[in-house]
């Protein structure tokens, strides 16, 4: 009797875990965001240029035909400031949230290996909102036009 409660347990235990493990389906009519699908945005490892970092855990990659991307890393790189050398790993040959990782090498032969949160394409007027917002560049000032004088509303004091 006890085997077989036990049997039933482990059983409810890994279906139990399975479910939760599930990831929610996405509606199939297209009613997504369009944030939220850029969102999932991957790289190819292979088109990567350059990158900009924003700061321990944000940063702006640029890979082929000058696409930009804002990527997230799932904690800190503490000197990824820095450092002079960093790179990206997968598995099968894009980088993706949850997939990939951002490979920081200090210097000193210490290498650190950071998940990647999110990976978002990003157009012009993005990256400068990101390049303002951590500090990177300066907010452009408007100017605001300046005022005409217009005839025909003068002003008489009375003593």
């Amino acid at each position: 009797m006890n085997r077989l409660l036990l049997k039933h347990l482990l059983i409810l235990l890994s279906s139990s875990l399975l479910v939760a493990c599930a990831a929610p389906g996405e509606p199939s009519d297209g009613a997504l965001d369009a944030t939220v699908s850029r969102g999932r945005d991957c790289i190819s490892q292979s088109s990567i240029r350059d990158y900009q970092v924003l700061d321990d855990s944000n940063l702006i990659v640029t890979a082929y035909a000058k696409r930009k991307y804002h990527v997230a890393l799932h904690r800190r790189a503490f000197g990824l400031r820095s450092t002079w050398q960093i790179g990206f790993s997968s598995s099968i040959g894009r980088i993706c949230p949850n997939s990939g990782r951002l490979i920081v090498n200090d210097g000193f032969g210490m290498t650190d290996r950071i998940g990647i949160s999110s990976i978002r394409e990003i157009d012009p007027d993005e990256v400068d909102e990101l390049l303002v917002r951590y500090g990177k560049k300066e907010p452009e000032i408007e100017q605001t036009p300046a005022t005409e004088d217009i005839g025909g509303a003068e002003v008489e004091e009375l003593d």
